[in-house]
């Protein structure tokens, strides 16, 4: 941690101040007077009314040096050190030997990993200033930064040598004695810090979390409550001893810490929302939600409240009750930077993707550092169905801020789309690191560990999300996963019961309870199931969803299927998986021109989801409708260029239709990348082969395409036998053609292509 000097008007200055507020029309007044409410709110802890405040008096007179470097210390406490080091450069303009605002650039320079610039400014510094302990400390933090641990400690012990009595450098000494290893040394400072500071309840609540990392908790409890003893109107403490219980798996207690803070400190803002935020911590969500809309009830001035209300009804996808807070927002500060970004993830989440990336890369250019903007952008990338766009934008985020967990978890669920369980068991890790009272992480890196057949380590990560939240529904719904795995069936059947009773909207825990019947053989069990959880939560789109699925693949009851899944896409418009397996179920009854049309009705309710163009794709070309199936998937993969799909299903139209075979061909090899072990792909393409004349490289795709289906144990697709007996003709292997031939009238005597391969066979024969 580096010291920085705190910034005070000087004696002269607020004599200053006394005389100019008593000339109510000079502007200097005015400035002065924003200057001074600024520094008020500043004081008090309210960062963003204060960067108003010397934003409006640097507007009246933007040579005011004084309120530029006020300003940069706000938007550091504000966590926006880009914009911080633009106004400590300005500041620096207009006072260039202005020497705390340069010690402050070297410090901005260092924490933005600018190391070579940060050098000449440190080594100006001390050359200056040879004997001040800042500069001194600012070294210090430069050598960490280039990864020189042990030069970094000598340096701060230098640095307190030339001013011992100051505590913020012991704590400094100790936090990088802590990162290289030297435990004893490093309790001695943060001992140090409290004696020198013996009345402050931020050197007991810093040295607990030290001992909090080291895993003695007691100690650290009691430092906790020392420390809110010293100073009961401080919420600090309380938040620490909250976050402690927490993790320990004391989620009751750590609930009680924050109820009776509230109660005790009923107009601090950090202390009313701090049940909220306990909630949030343990991954406790529904019951974070009840929490902040009464906060925000009680408290409809406080902003912060409503933005971290914000931030949660996004994650949950509750985007008109998100929209609604903002618009408050913005009514009173058109102009909050965060109520802007909201705006933008609003607009993504709405569909509107290509609205918020204007204002997006506007945010970015402004603000290079602002992680929250990259995070959002890559939301916008990832619905434009550019996924690696938006890892790339979600690594930016987490690399300007380590500990934004909706970028690592963004970065988590991307791994475990693309099916990568290395990259989401660091993720996952990442994200306990982060919130380790939290059972999301454990149970994703369950998840990681399950899918890499790590039984034991996925059990004991469940087992771990479970311990320290015994309330929260995921653990168990991961120690059910291990369980189904392993063939203990009954046992999952608990697991998932225990994840429904603790979270009766767990659509996993729903699906895992009926998975775990249906490999019993017991399916009117697992339909059972699913209607008691509905009669439970009967607006559950997902539970009817899951009932219309057991019921359609196991009862083969279209006419139920069709009406549960109605109920479900009734429920929920945006739920696609519904809405597909209701067009799958009308066009298994017949009602093709039915299922047409509820394909266009879900796509005038989901524009930029490409399976259900592909579905209407699918839907056209059984029609024969060659010209309808190519525009739907070629407005698949407008949405997503690279789907392999679509890229399938647009080459198999063109060689039917008689289409440009280069573009099919081109299509199908990108298809064959992205789906390497479908036999159709390999099929698809051995026959442009085939058609453009190259026919090795179509025997060869042709003969994988007959492997492929045979490891996935597929039945015999008398299509394939009649490409792969066509090619060989071809390439004068007579006896493998004509046995590849037979098969595929063995399979199907009335095929299309019955009397070509017919012609064909005679052709070999003579």
């Amino acid at each position: 941690m580096q010291f920085r000097p705190a910034l005070r008007l000087t004696s002269s200055a607020v004599l200053l101040t006394l005389i100019l507020t008593s000339c109510s029309g000079d502007p200097q007044a005015h400035k002065m007077k924003h200057f001074q409410s600024g520094q008020h709110y500043f004081e008090k802890g309210k960062y963003e009314e204060a960067a108003i405040e010397f934003i409006n008096a640097v507007k009246i007179d933007a040579n005011y040096a004084e309120a530029h470097q006020q300003l940069a210390e706000t938007y550091l406490k504000l966590n926006k050190p880009q914009i911080a080091l633009q106004e400590i450069g300005r500041t620096i303009q207009l006072q260039p030997d202005n020497y705390s605002a340069r010690l402050e650039l070297a410090n901005l320079l260092i924490l933005g990993h600018n190391l070579r610039e940060a050098q000449t400014e440190v080594d100006a510094l001390l050359k200056e200033h040879s004997g001040d302990a800042a500069a001194h400390s600012a070294k210090s933090s430069l050598m960490a930064a280039q990864g020189d641990l042990m030069g970094a400690i000598a340096e701060m012990q230098t640095t307190i040598g030339l001013n011992p009595d100051h505590w913020q450098f012991y704590l400094s000494l100790a936090l990088l004695q802590s990162r290289s290893n030297q435990p004893d040394a490093a309790e001695a400072s943060l001992r140090k810090v409290i004696e020198l500071d013996p009345t402050s309840p931020q050197a007991r609540v810093l040295l607990g979390k030290y001992y909090q990392s080291r895993n003695r908790y007691s100690d650290s409890e009691r430092l906790f409550r020392e420390a809110s003893e010293a100073d009961p109107t401080t919420p600090e403490p309380r938040a620490a001893l909250a976050e402690l219980y927490l993790k320990e798996g004391k989620q009751l207690e750590a609930q009680e810490i924050a109820r009776r803070a509230g109660r005790d400190l009923p107009n601090n803002s950090t202390a009313y929302r701090m049940l909220a935020k306990v909630y949030v911590m343990s991954g406790d969500m529904d019951e974070a939600l009840v929490e902040y809309s009464v906060v925000t009830h009680a408290h409809p001035q406080d902003l912060q409240a409503k933005k971290e209300y914000i931030q949660l009804l996004l994650q949950k996808g509750r985007i008109g009750e998100a929209d609604q807070f903002d618009t408050e927002i913005l009514k009173v500060r058109p102009n909050d930077p965060d109520a802007l970004l909201y705006r933008s993830e609003i607009q993504v989440s709405s569909g509107g993707a290509n609205d918020a990336m204007a204002a997006l890369e506007t945010l970015i250019r402004n603000d290079p550092g602002n992680s929250e903007a990259h995070y959002v952008m890559g939301i916008a990338f990832e619905k434009l169905g550019n996924p690696e766009r938006a890892e790339g934008e979600w690594r930016e985020a987490v690399r300007l801020r380590s500990d934004l967990l909706d970028a690592v978890r963004a970065l988590a669920h991307s791994a475990l789309n693309r099916g990568d369980m290395d990259a989401l068991d660091l993720e996952a890790t990442e994200i306990i690191r982060i919130r380790s009272a939290s059972a999301e992480g454990y149970a994703l890196r369950a998840l990681a560990n399950l899918n890499r057949k790590r039984l034991s380590a996925a059990e004991a990560d469940a087992r771990k999300a479970i311990e320290v939240a015994p309330q929260n529904s995921l653990g168990y719904v991961q120690l059910g996963n291990v369980k189904l795995v392993e063939k203990q069936f009954d046992d999952a059947g608990k697991a998932y019961q225990s994840a429904l009773d603790r979270n009766p909207n767990s659509k996993d825990g729903l699906r895992g309870l009926m998975s775990a019947r249906l490999a019993q053989k017991k399916v009117d069990q697992a339909i059972s199931a699913a209607y008691a959880q509905i009669a439970k939560a009967p607006n559950n789109s997902g539970f009817h969803e899951l009932l219309g699925t057991a019921l359609f693949l196991n009862k083969k009851d279209l006419q139920g299927a069709e009406a549960a899944f109605e109920k479900s896409t009734a429920l929920d418009s945006k739920n696609v998986g519904a809405q597909l397996r209701l067009i799958q179920v009308q066009t298994a009854r017949g009602a093709k021109d039915q299922a047409i049309a509820t394909c266009k009705g879900a796509l005038a309710n989901n524009p930029n989801e490409p399976s259900l163009y592909i579905m209407l794709g699918d839907l056209d070309r059984s029609r024969k409708d060659w010209t309808g199936a190519a525009d739907a998937y070629q407005k698949a993969l407008a949405l997503k260029t690279d789907n392999p799909q679509a890229s399938h299903d647009l080459a198999s139209v063109m060689l039917q239709s008689g289409g440009n075979l280069d573009v099919a061909l081109s299509l199908a090899q990108a298809a064959r990348r992205g789906m390497p072990n479908s036999p159709a792909v390999a099929d698809t393409l051995g026959w442009i082969y085939y058609q453009k004349g190259a026919y090795t490289l179509a025997v060869d795709s042709l003969r994988e395409a007959l492997r492929l289906e045979e490891k996935a144990g597929a039945a015999d697709n008398p299509a394939f036998h009649y490409h792969l007996g066509m090619a060989y003709a071809k390439t004068g292997e007579t006896t493998l053609a004509r046995q590849q031939l037979q098969q595929a009238l063995r399979l199907d005597p009335d095929a299309t292509d019955a009397q070509v391969a017919k012609k064909q066979l005679a052709e070999l024969k003579s």
